[in-house]
């Protein structure tokens, strides 16, 4: 009997592997040492998402960032420390981009009064991510929490594992296939675009020297944003429905009316142009895929057990 249960043991581990789930991470990971986090997560959010509709996106887009350079474990939020930490911030993907980090303080802040030094900075990313979209009239799915956080940054890292706005399909591909993410997760992540904003510097190269762009579009775009000067005005991923997270995205790109070169290209490769299709046509189909692909990007390399450390504050290391 004790061997027929090593043996369930066993391929209940190997079936979580080849699902791409963490064995690790749990829905219930808070149920009996924090059971209030994830209310306590989801109220500061609504609220600054009401304040702030671009707030979703920011939030959103944190724990992108974070997941793509070592793993979810929020080195993303780390401040820069002499000596000791260059943080990934001031990266140039980074820099003068991220925000929201106030908002993740007040969410941290309000965890630690009912359950101290219980809840990471990383699953606060992944649950806040989650939250936002809902809050925007997107899908909802289940994040698997326990994660724990790294106590260092890394500012190479970035830069060379985030994709840039002006990357080929195939440079896309590469860096989300780094991650152990496909095509498929690639397409539907990007759909994320269909809320948030972008500097003029972002996609100027896109607005100047791509063909596949709505002449109405390019227009409406180059009085704010003219070959030199206006570098960190934003403008909407997408013009039509910006604070509503819905399938427009994909809609614009169909219409080459998506922002960034790395939107658009997605429609114009026959690696990905299926996905594209099979998005704006059904908004179901996108709200499930997009959700699988938050899943799987959440369970990127997270840091478990004893590793890393349960930041107190989340810019800064413990000690």
């Amino acid at each position: 009997m004790a061997n027929y249960s090593s043996l369930l043991s066993f391929f209940v581990l190997l079936l979580c592997a080849c699902n791409g789930v963490s064995a690790s991470l749990s829905k219930t990971h808070y149920h009996s040492t924090c059971p209030l986090a994830f209310s306590v997560i989801k109220n500061v959010v609504v609220e600054a998402v009401k304040k702030e509709a671009r707030m979703g996106a920011s939030l959103l887009r944190l724990h992108f960032h974070d997941c793509f350079v070592n793993g979810c474990d929020a080195s993303v939020l780390l401040d820069d420390v002499a000596g000791k930490i260059k943080g990934e911030k001031t990266a140039p993907p980074n820099d003068m981009s991220l925000r929201g980090f106030d908002v993740v303080d007040t969410i941290k802040a309000n965890v630690e009064k009912v359950c101290p030094g219980v809840v990471s900075c990383a699953d606060i990313l992944a649950v806040a991510a989650r939250d936002s979209v809902v809050a925007l009239g997107g899908p909802t799915w289940d994040v698997r929490v326990g994660r724990r956080d790294s106590t260092n940054a890394s500012y190479d890292g970035a830069i060379a594992n985030l994709p840039d706005p002006n990357s080929s399909i195939s440079t896309l591909i590469e860096k989300f296939r780094n991650q152990k993410l496909t095509r498929v997760d690639l397409v539907a992540l990007s759909g994320a675009h269909t809320i948030g904003l972008a500097r003029c510097v972002r996609f100027r190269e896109r607005l100047y020297n791509d063909s596949d762009i709505d002449p109405s579009f390019k227009q409406s775009l180059e009085a704010g944003c003219p070959l030199s000067g206006n570098d960190n005005k934003d403008f909407p991923l997408d013009v039509a429905t910006p604070t509503l997270f819905d399938n427009q995205y994909y809609k614009n790109l169909q219409q080459e009316k998506g922002l960034l070169h790395s939107d658009q290209v997605l429609l114009n490769s026959s690696i990905t142009s299926h996905f594209v299709n099979r998005y704006t046509s059904s908004s179901t189909r996108f709200f499930r895929a997009f959700a699988k692909a938050m899943i799987k990007m959440g369970n990127v390399s997270p840091l478990t057990g004893k590793k890393g450390e349960i930041r107190l504050n989340c810019r800064k290391v413990n000690g």
